[in-house]
C-alpha cells in the first residue's frame, strides 16, 4: 500500500508524453488504482478493523515518504484524499460484502475513487500557476488544466475498478473471507 500510494504521488507531477494527452492524464492515474485492490482484498480477508489500520499507516507512512519523492503539498494532498477515500471503500464494501461478489469491490473502489480523486487535484493543484492555466477538451469545454487531468484520471480509475475484478475475482477462492458478525458489517 505505502509503494502504490508512494509512487503514484510521484508519477502524478508527470503527464503522460505521448499520443496528445499531457493534457488528459498523469501516470499517476494508471498506479494508484491499485490501492483499491489492495484495500478491497485486505478488506474480505481480514474484514474493516484490520483494514482500516492498514489505511492509517499506509497514510502515515505513504505522506512520510511523499513528502521526500514529492512535495509537501502533493503528499499533505494525497495523504488527505487517501485517507478519505480508502476509509469510504472500507465502508461501502462492508455494507455491500453479502452482496454479489463483484458488488462490494466495485462500488467501494467507484465511490472512493471519485472522493480521492475530488481531494487530491483540488488540494494539490487548485491555485497553483501552471496547473489552473485553461485546457480546452472537445473543441469547446475550457477549464483549468487541473480540473481537466483530475476528470480524465477518474475516468481511469473507473476502468481500473473493473479491470481489478479479475484479480479480485481470481484471488477470491485462494483468500478466505473475513466471517463478520452481522452487526459488525455494518
Amino acid at each position: 500500500m505505502i509503494g502504490v500510494v508512494a509512487a503514484s504521488n510521484v508519477l502524478v507531477q508527470y503527464p503522460v508524453g505521448f499520443l496528445g494527452l499531457e493534457e488528459v492524464l498523469t501516470y499517476g492515474a494508471f498506479s494508484y488504482p491499485l490501492a483499491f485492490l489492495v484495500n478491497d482484498l485486505t478488506n474480505r480477508r481480514f474484514g474493516p478493523a484490520v483494514t482500516r489500520r492498514v489505511v492509517y499507516v499506509g497514510f502515515a507512512l505513504a505522506v512520510l515518504l511523499s513528502i521526500w519523492l514529492a512535495t509537501p503539498r502533493i503528499a499533505l494532498a494525497s495523504g488527505t484524499a487517501f485517507l478519505v477515500g480508502q476509509l469510504l471503500d472500507i465502508t461501502v464494501f462492508n455494507r455491500l460484502r453479502r452482496m454479489d461478489w463483484w458488488q462490494a469491490p466495485l462500488a467501494g473502489s467507484v465511490l472512493g475513487s471519485a472522493l480521492d480523486t475530488a481531494i487530491f487535484f483540488s488540494l494539490a493543484f487548485a491555485g497553483d500557476a501552471f496547473m489552473s492555466g485553461p485546457a480546452t477538451y472537445f473543441g469547446t469545454v475550457t477549464v483549468p488544466l487541473w480540473v481537466g487531468l483530475a476528470f480524465f484520471d477518474f475516468l481511469v480509475k473507473l476502468g481500473c475498478a473493473l479491470v481489478a475484478l479479475v484479480p479480485y475475482g481470481a484471488l477470491m477462492g485462494w483468500l478466505k473471507p473475513w466471517n463478520a458478525p452481522a452487526s459488525a458489517a455494518r
